[in-house]
């Protein structure tokens, strides 16, 4: 990673923190770390940790301590240490999940993934969109999709599929969680719609998992936007400009967005690549034809 990003971003780091100092009550808290949740990662963690032995030193106790207790309030919530093993919730704790899991996929199908149906049913059990139903999800999808037959499979991937992207976009619960729920679907969702067999599903899954890796909270930062970049470039593979011009525009427009944010590789480059992305959207993206997308793009 050059100096410069690395300048650039560390400051950014610092920014943050003097902000969350500033702020006045917990609310004002939450609303300064929902604004800048892109920098919310190990890196930041990092510097918070850094900048607390800095006010250690200095004799600045308050901050210090306020920046190590935030730093391991962070680190918990980040899950940075542990991935949740199952075996440590009882099995009256992983049947409510599973439960509850079956009950929203079931209104899902059912609604055809109505946010007036499926909400409501999300709102009254927050207490469940957490990491053990993204790891239950994820278990119990490729579990049951494997011994399904094809149609079933099919249908149930497509379910999941939609169910992914309702939680992504809810506005209650953890965003962090609720982000890796949907991580866990679009996986899932992928061991049916593979290129060969569902080319179209398979791409829209790849453009929408590229999605939320982009914004993604938990994790390396570097990593996630890689992880974005890897799977718009494989809904490339079947947007192409000639069959799906919309569907591709698209794509490139979010890819450009995608390397302009990129933290790993040399700066020009990336940012080479954002323009000839940008580049590409504007071949469908014309004025005439799209004047508000030409005109962001």
């Amino acid at each position: 990673m050059p100096l410069a990003m690395n300048q650039q971003r560390q400051q950014e780091y610092f920014n943050l923190i003097q902000s969350l100092l500033n702020c006045r009550s917990h609310d004002e808290i939450l609303k300064t770390l929902e604004a800048s949740q892109e920098l919310v990662d190990f890196g930041f963690l990092q510097t918070l940790e850094a900048k607390g032995a800095m006010f250690s030193q200095q004799g600045d106790e308050n901050k210090a301590n306020w920046c190590q207790r935030f730093g391991m309030q962070l680190r918990e919530t980040l899950n940075l240490d542990t991935t949740l093993n199952l075996e440590s919730l009882s099995k009256e704790k992983i049947q409510a999940y599973l439960q509850f899991l079956i009950e929203v996929l079931q209104a899902t199908k059912e609604s055809n993934g109505d946010r007036q149906v499926v909400y409501p049913l999300l709102a009254n059990n927050t207490d469940k969109l957490d990491e053990a139903l993204a790891v239950i999800l994820h278990r119990w999808g490729i579990n049951t999709l494997r011994n399904a037959e094809a149609d079933v499979a099919e249908s149930l991937a497509a379910v999941i599929g939609i169910f992914s992207s309702l939680i992504e976009q809810f506005p209650l619960g953890n965003k962090i969680s609720n982000m890796e729920v949907a991580i866990s679907g679009y996986e899932v969702a992928l061991t049916v719609y593979t290129q060969q067999a569902f080319p179209e599903a398979w791409a829209a899954t790849q453009n929408n998992l590229a999605t939320v890796y982009s914004k993604r909270i938990k994790g390396d930062r570097a990593e996630n936007l890689e992880r974005a970049i890897s799977c718009y470039q494989k809904a490339l593979e079947v947007y192409s400009l000639e069959e799906f011009p919309q569907n591709c525009a698209t794509t490139q427009n979010n890819l450009a967005m995608a390397y302009s944010n990129r933290i790993r590789g040399d700066i020009a480059e990336n940012l080479e690549w954002a323009i000839s992305c940008y580049q590409n959207a504007l071949k469908v993206y014309t004025f005439k034809s799209f004047p508000q997308d030409w005109a962001g793009t």
